[in-house]
């Protein structure tokens, strides 16, 4: 059957999947099904292991939540269901049981800076005045970033790190504490000040926020990459303490996931 095309204006499709394996199921298939579902996985990695997209990652999940995590990127819908398909064919009938699943789009943010944005950070932050050849050239420079923000936001190459956090998240519609009656320039400002607290990380932590609106049950995925956990537990600590999540923010599960190819997802997990 051929899945209809389906691709969006910007951006890319996303997948998280959690797993468990039911361990007396995979015992009845023995040792050569076994072997015949990693030799299927890991071709299908192979096979989507492009910077951005067709894009599958496998991890182990830690703490118990899950087994087995696959992340994976598509430019189209259906390609994107197809790969999903595609993994759960990996393995034996009755062997995998989804415990959790979300789906979301790689997108722009809405307080993305303006050009009068960069003109007056320009002024203030720089301290260089408007007319000059040193003006322009910073100006010149804070586009040209921004151009490179808006196509890694969109099309994402995150690192291969050792270790994967994902939770979902939304803002708040309760009472006084509602994020979506509050007006533009007031959001802007609250988010511009939680960016500060991310930027401090930047050299510790890969950031990935995908919009789930519509699409799934929560407003968005958070992926970070590390290479340590401690990481993971400072960001979230400091990001809680302003005001946008303090007041607005709400959190779903958290996964903490090690990154494992699958021969030795295989050997982690004895399967």
């Amino acid at each position: 059957m051929n899945l209809p095309t389906i691709k969006l204006d910007q951006g890319i499709h996303t997948m998280h999947l959690f797993y468990r394996v039911n361990r007396t199921a995979w015992a009845h298939w023995g040792t050569s099904a076994a072997a015949e579902s990693l030799e299927k996985l890991a071709a299908l990695c192979a096979a989507n292991s492009a910077p951005s997209q067709p894009l599958l990652r496998t991890f182990a999940n830690v703490g118990g939540k899950a087994d087995l995590v696959f992340w994976l990127f598509h430019a189209e819908l259906g390609g994107l269901a197809q790969l999903h398909r595609d993994v759960e064919a990996c393995f034996p009938p009755g062997t995998l049981e989804r415990v959790y699943s979300y789906l979301s789009i790689t997108e722009l943010v809405e307080y993305m800076p303006k050009e009068e944005d960069n003109k007056r950070r320009v002024q203030t932050e720089f301290k260089l005045e408007p007319g000059t050849p040193a003006f322009a050239e910073k100006l010149a420079e804070l586009e040209k970033l921004n151009k490179e923000y808006e196509h890694y936001r969109l099309n994402p190459e995150m690192p291969d790190w050792e270790v994967m956090c994902f939770y979902p998240m939304l803002k708040k519609r309760d009472g006084a504490d509602n994020w979506y009656s509050l007006d533009f320039e007031t959001r802007k400002k609250l988010m511009r000040s939680h960016g500060v607290t991310g930027r401090k990380f930047a050299n510790r932590i890969k950031q990935l926020i995908t919009g789930s609106s519509g699409l799934d049950d929560w407003e968005w995925g958070v992926t970070l990459m590390a290479h340590q956990v401690d990481a993971f537990k400072e960001i979230i600590y400091e990001m809680r303490l302003d005001e946008v999540s303090a007041r607005f923010g709400e959190f779903g599960p958290f996964y903490i996931n090690m990154r494992l190819q699958p021969a030795a997802l295989w050997q982690h997990l004895r399967l």
